[in-house]
Formats: C-alpha cells, sequence, structure tokens
C-alpha cells in the first residue's frame, strides 16, 4: 500500500487540506438527527485512536465514509481497513476489474457514496465511459472487453443468483487464476458490507455534490 493512499483516499472529494473530515460525508440538513454523528479525532477514545491515526495519515476525505460508522467498533474496524488495504491496493485483480466489480455492487444496492467514489476510480484504471454510463442507467453493458464480460457475468450471477454456474466458471478460468477467482469474489462480497454499513447508517456524499441516484430512476 503506498503511504499517501488507502480505499477512498484517492477520491477528488477536496484540495488538500481543503476539507474538515466532521463534513465531508456528512447527512444532508434536515431535521433528523444523524445516526452516526460524524468522529473527529478529538472524540475518539483510547481504543479508536491508533486506527483513526492510520485512517488520517492516509485518507485525504478524514473519518468519512464507511470510516465514520466502523470506527465505532474499533476492533471490527481494524480489522475492516486490513481487509480495504488488500481488496484495493495488493489485490491480484487488475485495477481496471477490481473498480468495475466494485461498481456492479455499487449499482445494485445503489449506493450512493460507493458509486461517486469508484466511477472516477474505474474511468482512471481505464473501464472505458460507455462500460461506467450503460451500468450506471443499470444495463448490462454492450461493449465490454472479453475480461469485463467476465467481471460483471460472474459477480452478477453469483449476488443475483447465489452461485456460479459451470460456464459461467468455465469463462473465467481462461482469464483469471485460482487467486483472481477468489479474490474476485471478495471484493464483491466487501463492496456489499460497505454497501450495507453506508445504508444503515445513511452516509451520503459530500455537501454541494451531487448523488449519482435520483430518485425515481431504476
Amino acid at each position: 500500500m503506498h503511504s499517501a493512499t488507502v480505499w477512498l483516499s484517492s477520491l477528488t472529494l477536496a484540495a488538500a487540506g481543503g476539507w474538515l473530515a466532521a463534513t465531508v460525508f456528512s447527512v444532508p440538513a434536515t431535521s433528523k438527527e444523524p445516526r452516526f454523528p460524524q468522529l473527529t479525532m478529538e472524540q475518539l477514545s483510547d481504543l479508536q485512536k491508533p486506527l483513526g491515526e492510520q485512517i488520517m495519515k492516509v485518507s485525504s476525505v478524514g473519518i468519512g465514509g464507511p470510516y465514520n460508522p466502523m470506527i465505532r467498533s474499533p476492533v471490527l474496524g481494524q480489522r475492516l481497513y486490513d481487509l480495504f488495504y488488500y481488496l484495493r491496493w495488493q489485490t491480484s485483480v487488475p485495477t481496471r476489474l477490481n473498480e468495475f466489480a466494485i461498481l456492479i455492487i455499487g449499482r445494485q444496492w445503489r449506493s450512493q457514496v460507493e458509486w461517486f467514489a469508484h466511477a472516477p476510480l474505474a474511468a482512471k484504471a481505464g473501464l472505458p465511459p460507455d462500460v461506467i454510463a450503460e451500468l450506471k442507467a443499470d444495463n448490462r453493458p454492450s461493449k465490454m472487453a472479453d475480461d469485463e464480460a467476465v467481471v460483471y457475468d460472474f459477480v452478477t450471477e453469483l449476488t443475483t443468483t447465489k452461485k456460479v454456474s459451470d460456464e459461467t466458471y468455465a469463462r473465467a478460468k481462461k482469464i483469471f487464476n485460482d487467486q483472481q477467482i477468489v479474490d474476485l469474489t471478495a471484493v464483491a462480497g466487501n463492496y456489499v458490507m460497505v454497501a450495507m454499513i453506508l445504508a444503515m447508517a445513511e452516509e451520503t456524499v459530500p455537501p454541494g455534490k451531487e448523488e449519482p441516484f435520483k430518485v425515481g430512476e431504476k
């Protein structure tokens, strides 16, 4: 893992030093109290501070996004942080395909934060704009490369039918080795969990930013 990057760290959410951790992923101003008020380093307990310090050293968004609820359970939060470390920066799956898998899960869950965070990363990694746009419209992208089509079908089939057919698995084996198949499965499952945490905590995009998925859209 690069010292200045970790999951969410490469987001272009703000200029360096421009955002306060307490406002990056705050819930829009309403009469409803946030489920998890944004924590700052000063508010962390002795058990939370070591993880908070790790996050602050590598994250340009402070203790925002899923980190804000995660750090409430510091032992679990540390384990998840280490898992993110692997699945974002050490995985055997090429970045373009890894980000594609994350977007597939983000679209299934209509996760505002996941899509907002990872669509730019997927584009930067080389995932074609048309593929991203068609996926966002909830369609199977029509012009995918062979490896992209395998990722789409593998992840979609596994998450929607709860299994992978022999045909789909055979296609995956032509492109990926055993480690890559396991890592691909793990990143999909991990971001289902992340989407659940974000949904439960009602985390959303930064103030002033447009949510990717609009009310009334499929």
